[in-house]
């Protein structure tokens, strides 16, 4: 080979290295479902697991509680108690050929006597389940305490937390949801309460939509870089009209596709960060469930 192959060669090699470095890694979405979606049709867990897997998603998001309470326990409620064997929902997720994305965890971290056990336990149980997030928000405020209390209380809630998170290599993923995220300061100034590798992102875009004083993409924006988990929420054009800027978030939303949210701006922001994110969808019936498969798979 003479030195002019070689050099022609070697600028080959630099042009190509500079086309892949003049790129950022698109990071890639995989598409899971919150298990709300089929709380109205009174199914247990486990008939919620099969269903899922029947629609095509590949992760799921199961809501945990403490104790024991008669739905689920008789098969008709679809969240799981936290006193059964974690390794039961790993066990039924392998059958059915789906994941854990993470766990809808929600307590008011401004009630340390709830907040800081539950939070605990949750990231414990997500950790020996093969869950890798435990998603939850501040929460309802107790009525007497102040603005500054609340900061405090959520402090020493999520500094307990994410000691227990960061031992086991769980985030936690904060969510615009109530009072203090509803924008993305009040978001940012929780998130950055308690400074751990454990805290991250939850973004719900349904949530952040109807607190109605920020843009849904110019929020996911700044905290795409902070991103564990996404909640695809979407949110009707009646329900738009009716609660926008009068609430600060709402259970599940319509199916996505058939609301307000632009998914293919919102698929576009997250797979800039160049790292996987999966897209819990958040809905309320089977319907919806199927049309939000559809319509997000046709987009990623």
């Amino acid at each position: 080979m003479t030195r002019r192959h070689i050099n022609e060669e070697t600028a080959d090699f630099q042009r190509t290295v500079s086309k892949i470095t003049a790129f950022p890694p698109k990071g890639s979405i995989k598409l899971g479902i919150n298990m709300e979606f089929v709380r109205h049709h009174d199914m247990c867990f486990a008939d919620g697991v099969r269903k899922a897997a029947e629609i095509g998603y590949e992760y799921i998001e199961p809501m945990v509680h403490l104790g024991r309470e008669l739905l689920s326990e008789a098969g008709y409620f679809h969240s799981v108690s936290m006193y059964d064997d974690p390794l039961w929902i790993k066990e039924l997720c392998s059958k059915h050929n789906v994941k854990l994305s993470g766990l809808s965890a929600h307590t008011p971290l401004c009630k340390p006597e709830i907040g800081v056990e539950y939070l605990k336990m949750a990231v414990r149980w997500a950790a020996e389940a093969g869950a890798p997030v435990v998603n939850t928000d501040e929460g309802p405020k107790p009525f007497w305490t102040t603005k500054e209390m609340d900061y405090q209380l959520m402090k020493y809630t999520l500094t307990e937390a994410s000691m227990v998170a960061e031992r086991r290599g769980i985030k936690i993923g904060i969510e615009p949801h109530q009072q203090y995220s509803k924008d993305p300061d009040g978001l940012d100034t929780i998130y950055n309460l308690v400074k751990s590798p454990a805290i991250g992102i939850n973004y719900d875009t349904g949530n952040s939509y109807l607190a109605g004083g920020s843009d849904v993409y110019e929020w996911l924006e700044r905290v795409k870089d902070r991103l564990v988990h996404l909640h695809a929420k979407d949110i009707s054009i009646s329900q738009s009209a009716r609660e926008r800027g009068k609430v600060t978030g709402t259970p599940v939303g319509c199916a996505c596709g058939e609301g307000v949210v632009d998914w293919k701006r919102v698929i576009d922001i997250v797979r800039s960060t160049g790292r996987e994110i999966v897209f819990s969808v958040e809905c309320g019936t089977i319907d919806q469930a199927v049309k939000s498969f559809r319509h997000l798979s046709a987009l990623i």
